[in-house]
C-alpha cells in the first residue's frame, strides 16, 4: 500500500486484490456440479465488497455509510462461510484458500470496526445536537 493514500483508498486497494484473487481462485476450483455452485457463489459474494465499499464511501449521510458497510459486511460474512464449506469438502487445502480466509477475515474485522466506530460518532453528534423545544 502506498504511504500516501488515505486509509480508505488503501482498504479500497485491499477489498479490489482481494476481489482480484478471488476470481482468480474461483477459475481454478472444480469443475463438478458442486464445485462450479461453490465457484460462484464465492465468485458473487467474494467480488462483492469492493465495489460495495466504493459505494458506501460515496455515501450521502452518515447512516448511508453506516448501511451500505452493512452491505460489505453481509458479503464478506457470506464469502467466510462458503470458503470455509469448501474447506471442509476440498480434500488438497489449497494455501490460497486459507490466504483468503484468512484476509476475509481481516476485511471485515475492519470493516466491523468501522461500523462500530461511525455508529458512535453518529450517536455523539446526535448526543451534541442542540435540543429542539416546542414552547408555546
Amino acid at each position: 500500500m502506498e504511504q500516501g493514500q488515505s486509509l480508505s483508498d488503501q482498504l479500497e486497494e485491499r477489498m479490489i486484490e482481494f476481489a482480484a484473487r478471488i476470481i482468480a481462485f474461483t477459475t481454478d476450483l472444480d469443475k463438478s456440479l458442486a464445485g462450479r455452485h461453490i465457484a460462484q457463489q464465492i465468485l458473487r459474494s467474494g467480488t462483492a465488497a469492493a465495489p460495495n465499499y466504493a459505494e458506501a464511501r460515496g455515501a450521502e449521510s452518515r447512516a448511508d455509510f453506516i448501511h451500505k458497510l452493512g452491505i460489505v459486511q453481509k458479503e464478506l460474512n457470506e464469502t467466510s462461510v462458503w470458503l470455509r464449506i469448501l474447506y471442509r469438502v476440498n480434500p488438497r487445502k489449497d494455501d490460497r484458500q486459507v490466504a483468503l480466509l484468512q484476509e476475509n477475515v481481516e476485511l471485515a474485522r475492519i470493516i466491523a470496526a468501522s461500523i462500530k466506530t461511525a455508529k458512535a460518532r453518529m450517536r455523539s453528534k446526535l448526543e451534541c445536537a442542540p435540543k429542539m423545544t416546542t414552547d408555546n
